[in-house]
């Protein structure tokens, strides 16, 4: 038996892996640690959680297997003893713009059940309690919630004529039919402003005749006017572009029509999308969605209320799911809340918690960085959770740079010594006393460092009367080119106020968020950056051939595998395979590509150049200038044709940052920065803050990292709780001040100033 509590990796190869072996113990908590690149998601994800997925895979018939996602065998010699494996990775949680807490959990399906059992007086099938349903969707809004009216001044240009395109809506202005139509009918003089148009003119133009009424506005076309009547702007515009479906019409879309509109709470359901019947239907006095907008605390006591036998059942099999988001910290959320609206750190612990309700053991749980978007106070709260899967007999794998995370493992084993070519090593594995001489324990060992010198603030951003989301009305001065940190727990209202009141207020802000960049394989780091033009211009020049010949998506591509480096041949229901294409060598082009050279290298070779060589190699202002920011944030290490899908978190949102770099800003806003970055690459990112600082730019990040906060010129912190006890300006000083307060993140930073490895 002693042999089968642990997983065996032998001769892992996978990426940048230096093929290695590992024994990871089974039922601990294993942390794997390192710094962005070094190799972690390598082991974890694409060799150890892709094994065990296309071994589950083998279990089912042939014919199950082939409609299932199919995965290929890793590139190891050895992959033994894994279970099965629930993988929570840090990709934004998916859904429509109608997806909620509610639809995500799958509770809102039993709570439509619940309703449609016991609810009073009784309506019919679970189905007619949704907004989707044609008996349950409100007339009115049609289940959407709100009522779109066009904004006359959003609408028209009263300072303008018709000439000068006073309709601000393309559709009704001079360029098409309608527009044409209004200035020549004879009704409208189309060179005065409509302001001076007479009253009644003015409110023929907007309205159309009064009641009853009917006007002549005769349409001339080449064979003579043809007779119309005139309708009047507004009427016209509601009738065609919002009691219509206007994806089916040509030239005009959702966000044209929104653009001179204005969104309100529907009146007939108050927002819910439901019909006023739905509505009528409760359960102890309220409907469902009363039910929807209850917080989960308050959801928590309605649910243990319900005695009536059936409703008792149903409820018990919701408690559960309720439960588990109050003890993740999210007792202020409600079924109701859009999933895109949720904070990196929200969004996060929802997902656990989806993956949390099952009773299993002997599995393995990975988490891709968990305490990404936490505050320190709710991380304790993460690894208790964490030791709870372990009781079950489960083996809980992590990877991680938190150090508080870190410290709480049985077992760590760090990747590296360095990032991208330079990792792929296993650089230590055992317990915490060992780590001392390595890169991570080298910094636990570290104090946070306060800032003692702050910029002196000469003038101030200015918010008033903030009430976006759970803001109390609130008014805050945010300083300008200094950095600045927005910290508060999950909740708090931190986005609310900067990436809602803030960037309302000052829209030229360069917002770098954790929105994914679009990522493709043939998408590469030369490409994302805006160079790969100008290396094929270059070779375009000094070869005399076409520009194409030099990218794998158009002359110059390999003529087999059409560019794609790989063949993937189809072996029916055996395992995919993937093969590189040995026409080429996996490199993409064709020999004719390959002939040509600059500076001694085909276009192959400067593609494998890393970012620090590439800075020597190229003369040309604008590439030196771009590969320089790259190197700025501390990704020399990545090759000019890495793709972009083979990076981590943190690299992505480096890389994020490089491409706005370029951009000579005023206001950069930064969602979380330090999300997937090692403690050591702070020390590079916040070099790249305080160099943007001092060329004059403001640099404002929201952010948990207590270095980050340490180091910035002013603080302000949001609080006490989340939700409805959040939305209100705890503090606002300097770090150094910050000492002497009396908040949650006071309390972590004044523990983090006195740590040492212990």
């Amino acid at each position: 038996m002693e042999g089968k509590d642990e997983i065996i990796l032998k001769g892992l190869r996978e990426n940048n892996l230096k093929n290695i072996d590992l024994h990871i113990p089974k039922r601990k908590i294993i942390v794997f640690t390192g710094l962005s690149g070094s190799g972690k998601s390598s082991v974890v994800f694409d060799t150890l959680a892709q094994e065990s997925r296309r071994q589950m895979t083998l279990n089912y018939p042939h014919y199950v297997r082939y409609q299932m996602p199919r995965y290929e065998r890793p590139q190891a010699d050895l992959m033994q003893n894994l279970s099965p494996v629930v993988v929570v990775e840090q990709r934004a949680v998916g859904g429509n713009s109608r997806s909620t807490v509610g639809t995500y959990m799958d509770i809102h399906p039993l709570i439509r059940l619940l309703f449609s059992r016991i609810g009073k007086p009784s309506i019919g099938s679970a189905n007619e309690f949704s907004s989707q349903s044609s008996f349950g969707r409100c007339p009115q809004c049609s289940g959407f919630g709100e009522v779109v009216q066009p904004d006359v001044n959003k609408l028209i240009d009263f300072d303008k004529s018709l000439g000068e395109y006073a309709v601000k809506f393309k559709p009704l202005s001079p360029s098409g039919w309608q527009g044409r139509w209004m200035m020549t009918c004879g009704l409208f003089d189309p060179d005065l402003p409509i302001k001076d148009y007479p009253e009644d003119k003015r409110r023929l133009f907007i309205y159309g005749p009064p009641e009853g009424e009917k006007v002549n506005a005769p349409f001339h076309t080449k064979h003579g006017p043809q007779r119309h009547d005139w309708d009047g702007i507004l009427p016209r515009f509601i009738r065609l572009y919002i009691n219509r479906d206007v994806s089916k019409l040509k030239g005009v879309s959702q966000d044209d029509v929104l653009a001179v509109s204005t969104r309100s709470l529907c009146p007939t359901c108050q927002g819910s999308g439901l019909n006023p019947k739905v509505l009528e239907c409760k359960i102890n006095g309220l409907n469902i969605a009363e039910y929807d907008q209850l917080e989960l605390t308050e959801l928590l006591e309605e649910l243990k209320k319900i005695k009536v036998p059936m409703g008792e059942d149903i409820a018990k099999q919701i408690i559960p799911q309720v439960k588990q988001l109050i003890d993740m910290g999210l007792g202020y959320l409600t079924l109701s809340r859009k999933v895109g609206t949720l904070s990196g750190g929200e969004a996060q612990r929802v997902k656990i918690a989806r993956h949390l309700g099952s009773s299993l053991n002997n599995i393995t749980y990975i988490f891709d960085e968990p305490s990404a978007g936490l505050h320190p106070e709710e991380t304790d709260m993460l690894i208790q959770m964490m030791k709870n899967i372990k009781a079950q007999y489960n083996t809980v794998i992590v990877i991680e740079h938190d150090l508080a995370v870190i410290k709480e493992a049985d077992e760590i084993i760090e990747m590296g010594p360095g990032a991208g070519v330079y990792g792929g090593e296993v650089v230590y594995q055992g317990g915490l006393d060992g780590l001392q001489n390595t890169p991570t324990g080298m910094i636990l060992k570290e104090p946070i460092k306060i800032n003692k010198k702050p910029r002196e603030i000469q003038s101030n951003f200015t918010i008033k009367n903030a009430n976006h989301n759970n803001l109390k009305n609130i008014n805050v001065n945010i300083p300008k080119n200094i950095l600045v940190s927005i910290c508060g727990v999950s909740g708090s209202g931190k986005s609310s106020l900067m990436l809602g009141a803030f960037t309302e207020k000052y829209p030229e802000t360069i917002k770098v968020d954790q929105a994914s960049i679009g990522i493709s394989t043939r998408s590469t780091l030369a490409t994302y950056m805006g160079i790969m033009d100008d290396i094929r211009s270059i070779f375009s020049k000094e070869t005399g051939q076409p520009a194409g010949l030099f990218t794998f998506n158009s002359l110059g591509a390999c003529p087999v595998c059409s560019g794609k480096g790989i063949l993937t041949p189809d072996v029916a229901f055996a395992d995919p395979v993937t093969i590189p294409c040995e026409a080429c060598s996996g490199t993409r082009y064709s020999d004719e590509a390959l002939k040509f050279r600059y500076q001694d290298k085909n276009i192959v070779e400067i593609l494998e150049l890393t970012i620090d060589e590439a800075v020597h190699y190229f003369k040309q202002p604008k590439i030196i200038k771009r590969v320089n920011t790259l190197k700025d944030v501390g990704l020399g290490y990545l090759t000019l044709g890495q793709t972009t899908s083979s990076l981590s978190g943190g690299e992505l949102q480096r890389l994020k940052l490089a491409s706005h770099l370029q951009k000579e800003g005023q206001i950069y806003l930064l969602d979380e920065p330090s999300l997937g970055l090692h403690t050591q690459d702070n020390g590079k990112l916040l070099e790249v803050f305080q160099k943007l600082v001092n060329r004059g730019n403001s640099v404002i990040i929201i952010e948990h990292n207590l270095d980050f906060i340490a180091a910035s010129d002013w603080v302000i912190e949001l609080g006490p709780g989340g939700g409805k006890q959040g939305g209100r300006i705890l503090f606002e000083g300097t770090p150094e001040e910050m000492l002497d307060a009396d908040t949650v993140t006071a309390k972590w930073l004044k523990d983090g100033v006195r740590k040492q490895l212990n």
